[in-house]
């Protein structure tokens, strides 16, 4: 795989009691979608905010399936994020987000947690290979794989507001 290549599988989750000892790194997102870009690129910017530290990403990413992208990401200053913000998709609402981050046998989960939901969040996990086995943590109760259902986007979950009912 190239190194742009992003192989990513999501999972609708109950909100877990994730043991301190096992968490890396807790990060503020504010995520806006932007206009596609050349050859239908998804872009989007961010302000990612840890240890009251505030960092700004723009993020182009290439669809080759539900789980393999290509993903070019790039620190910009707060100027350039808010400049990127006139290009800001207007049928997509801005995503908010807590993202916390945590290691269970080598694998590095990633949990996104929406101001809307307290029983439900989103757990991500990045791998070598779409065909790997992943290993949850027993803390972790899986309700489904949503890796290829778009309704689980961040996009989608934010400019609705609400997780789909059927996972309420």
């Amino acid at each position: 795989m190239g190194k742009n290549m992003e192989i990513e599988r999501k999972f609708l989750i109950e909100m877990p009691e994730i043991p301190a000892a096992d968490i890396t790194r807790r990060l503020d997102i504010v995520q806006i979608y932007l206009n596609d870009g050349e050859n239908g690129c998804q872009r989007r910017i961010r302000k990612i905010t840890e240890n009251m530290k505030d960092t700004f990403m723009y993020t182009e990413k290439t669809f080759y399936s539900p789980i393999v992208r290509n993903e070019i990401e790039t620190e910009i200053n707060e100027k350039q994020y808010n400049e990127f913000k006139c290009e800001a998709r207007n049928n997509c609402s801005t995503v908010i987000k807590t993202r916390v981050c945590f290691n269970h046998l080598s694998q590095l989960f990633e949990l996104d947690m929406y101001p809307f939901s307290d029983k439900l969040a989103i757990l991500e996990l990045e791998l070598d290979d779409p065909l790997q086995d992943i290993h949850f943590p027993e803390y972790v109760k899986v309700i489904k794989e949503v890796s290829d259902d778009s309704r689980y986007s961040n996009a989608a979950l934010c400019t609705a507001g609400k997780f789909p009912s059927e996972a309420s």
